[in-house]
């Protein structure tokens, strides 16, 4: 049985070391080398000169991650308490912007935010603007919102539509007000859903670089853009390329592991 179940899981071994440990190890190994292939560490100690993309790009995707999170959260919970019909329709919503091209719904956000956009000629209705809104970091955080949004919602919706309503009504006989309701009995029993959703919106959040190119112009580079400068722009350092992507991927890591840390410890405390 064990080598029956050894062999079905073999092509997956295969894909799993041909285009993750492989990869992987090649970003590392062009990292720490030079373009002559002897070993260096000056393509990690020369990305101090790019620390300002560095923190422009994990601020930019943790405010666009708290927006998620406080706009899906409310969202979730309602979702959760509807009739199951009503429910399928209402995530049906949530994920129809989701079936149209990544590419084409940034597309549209430019043609709203532009100065001679939709947005502009409503506000000139009323004798206001126009108003700046394209190539700013709010335009970049405001895509960062749109398109990873659902991917807060669905992990929240999933582990909220669990919660007995008979846990919120034993609060509620308990005295206890919306504030204590949402921290002392929501709060710690979706914790599991809240750190899904911060790794699903801030990982691809902080490695963007199509919503940071079209909505923010070339003066709000981010961590992808620079990566793919290296790769396919001019300078063609692939070495350097390989540095940023390292440092990209232990800064993911990092975050994955303070949520998995929140979420060990949820399930140890239980409801508080």
């Amino acid at each position: 049985m064990k080598l029956k179940s050894k062999a079905c899981a073999a092509p997956y071994l295969v894909w799993m070391v041909a285009f993750i440990v492989a990869p992987l190890l090649m970003v590392i190994y062009f990292a720490f080398t030079d373009k002559n292939g002897k070993f260096t560490l000056d393509n990690l100690s020369g990305l101090s000169q790019y620390a300002p993309v560095f923190v422009r790009s994990i601020l930019l995707a943790a405010i666009a991650t708290v927006i998620c999170l406080v706009l899906a959260y409310p969202l979730s919970f309602m979702l959760s308490r509807l009739r199951a019909n009503k429910q399928r329709i209402m995530l049906m919503l949530v994920m129809l912007p989701m079936w149209m091209n990544f590419l084409l719904r940034t597309y549209a956000w430019m043609t709203l935010l532009e100065r001679n956009g939709l947005i502009n000629k409503f506000f000139g209705l009323f004798g206001l603007g126009p108003f700046n809104m394209i190539n700013t970091q709010g335009a970049v955080v405001l895509g960062m919102v749109y398109n990873y949004l659902p991917y807060m919602i669905l992990p929240l919706y999933t582990i909220m539509v669990k919660i007995d309503d008979s846990l919120i009504e034993a609060a509620e006989d308990l005295g206890a007000g919306l504030f204590h309701k949402v921290t002392k009995v929501l709060l710690p029993l979706s914790l599991p859903g809240i750190t899904t959703g911060i790794t699903m919106v801030f990982v691809p959040s902080i490695s963007t670089f199509i919503i940071s190119r079209m909505l923010g112009g070339g003066s709000n580079l981010l961590i992808g853009d620079l990566i793919e400068l290296q790769f396919l722009g001019n300078s063609y350092n692939y070495n350097l390329g390989s540095a940023m992507s390292l440092v990209l991927m232990v800064l993911v890591l990092l975050c994955m592991s303070l949520t998995n840390m929140m979420d060990s410890e949820s399930k140890e405390g239980g409801v508080l």
